[in-house]
């Protein structure tokens, strides 16, 4: 378990320097270099992951179960995975018109897949991956929308056509993963 919460507290960390220390990427940027910095975000971030995959399957070897979620959860986290994977595709087709809504579709994405899978899942490293991932991006998603709200941040309203291309890159990426991918990855087979 220590692994997993070290994978977190790595991850999660990297990822929150801007809300943490606000000047700590300007500082690096400076000092090191944007392309230094940037390998030295990823390598940390891939560490991170890395130590969050192994812990998250040690743990999954001898669970302790909190809960035991009902049936019915596992079809709701399903559905609501559709969606984060829409939002997940916006964050990378520029110009849709939901990023110019949501201004951070990525973080609002983390949010529903952590929310989907926390009610699906009953266990102790269940809480901690997935109750993490959320408290995290809820937290992300206010932060980074006051902050554009107070530098009068407004995105481009962008086009249909853009959403129309996100919305099916993203059903696409969702069922592909939770057809084949999500078995094999994780063990779990999501429909069946």
């Amino acid at each position: 378990m220590a692994m997993l919460v070290l994978g977190l507290v790595l991850l999660l960390g990297v990822h929150s320097t801007r809300l943490i220390a606000p000047g700590l990427r300007d500082a690096g940027v400076a000092r090191l270099g944007l392309l230094p910095w940037k390998i030295l975000y990823a390598v940390l971030s891939l560490i991170g992951l890395v130590l969050i995959v192994q812990g998250y399957g040690e743990a999954r070897m001898a669970p302790t179960l909190l809960w035991a979620p009902p049936v019915w959860t596992r079809h709701l986290a399903a559905l609501l995975t559709l969606p984060a994977f829409v939002l997940m595709a916006c964050a990378y087709v520029p110009g849709t018109r939901i990023r110019a809504k949501l201004g951070h579709p990525m973080v609002a994405g983390v949010k529903i897949w952590a929310f989907a899978h926390l009610i699906a899942n009953g266990t102790l490293a269940d809480l901690l991956l997935f109750g993490s991932f959320l408290v995290w991006s809820v937290v992300m998603f206010a932060t980074l929308r006051r902050r554009d709200r107070a530098a009068g941040l407004r995105r481009p309203a962008g086009s249909a056509s853009r959403d129309a291309i996100a919305i099916v890159a993203g059903i696409a990426g969702w069922a592909v993963f939770a057809g084949w991918l999500h078995l094999a990855l994780i063990g779990v087979k999501p429909f069946g």
